[in-house]
């Protein structure tokens, strides 16, 4: 039997629709599946130890060989809910924020916003587990994902990330792709998109499976998160992979 082409993703409630189908037992006889966080998939796919993965866009740069082989991905067109700066203060009086271990992008977006939008410097540090309970006083903190949801309601300043890169751009912004760092054969790319269709088929089966306390996912799923690339965000991909660079 040929070897089953390796993939990783992510476990976060924004993927559950992508990764529905794989989990129903689509291709099982032609892939693996691993799940971990963004970061983790993003170092698998450096390191070779997978074939394809949902990586943060920011890792593009640093592979060797990269083809984008799916329409499918995690972007949104101005406010995401899940990848916010959460302050108990005003932008102007954060002195520190602690960076979310688990995106790339998300960090690099958080860079680029501070410098070119909101005009401030404050010090930037790694979080580490269970850093959001740090948040507090003109400490803030990048939080992404899941977690990001569930901080919504303890935190007085909510800076979306997404609707800050609109302001200061007007395009839409791409957190995450499938990426792979070889060619893929064409049959299996064509079952690969059929199978992250398949979610969106059977939405209301992955609603029903993932509810949050205090957030709609239909309506992250439906209004915040957009699933599908198309040329506008190419263009904002590639403006972001340009500012990366700078």
């Amino acid at each position: 039997m040929a070897q089953k082409i390796r993939v990783g993703a992510v476990s976060y409630l924004n993927t559950k629709p992508l990764i529905y189908g794989f989990k129903q037992g689509k291709m099982q006889d032609e892939m693996a599946l691993a799940i971990d966080y963004p970061a983790n998939i993003a170092s698998y796919l450096q390191n070779n130890q997978i074939d394809i993965g949902l990586v943060p866009v920011a890792v593009i740069p640093s592979l060797k060989e990269h083809h984008i082989i799916s329409d499918y991905c995690i972007a949104c067109d101005g406010e995401v809910a899940s990848v916010c700066l959460f302050s108990s203060v005003p932008l102007a009086e954060i002195k520190t924020i602690l960076l979310d271990y688990q995106s790339r992008t998300s960090v690099a977006l958080l860079k680029i916003l501070l410098q070119e939008h909101w005009n401030i410097s404050p010090q930037l540090m790694a979080g580490s587990e269970n850093y959001e309970q740090q948040i507090a006083g003109t400490t803030a903190g990048l939080v992404i994902g899941d977690r990001a949801l569930a901080q919504r309601s303890k935190t007085k300043y909510i800076y979306d990330l997404g609707t800050a890169w609109k302001e200061m751009t007007g395009l839409p912004f791409v957190f995450a792709a499938w990426v792979s760092n070889k060619p893929i054969p064409g049959s299996f790319i064509e079952k690969f998109n059929e199978a992250n269709a398949y979610g969106f088929e059977h939405l209301d089966e992955v609603i029903a499976k993932n509810q949050i306390a205090g957030f709609d996912i239909k309506s992250y799923y439906t209004q915040f998160i957009k699933f599908k690339l198309d040329a506008r965000m190419e263009e904002a991909k590639a403006l972001f992979l340009r500012k990366i660079k700078m």
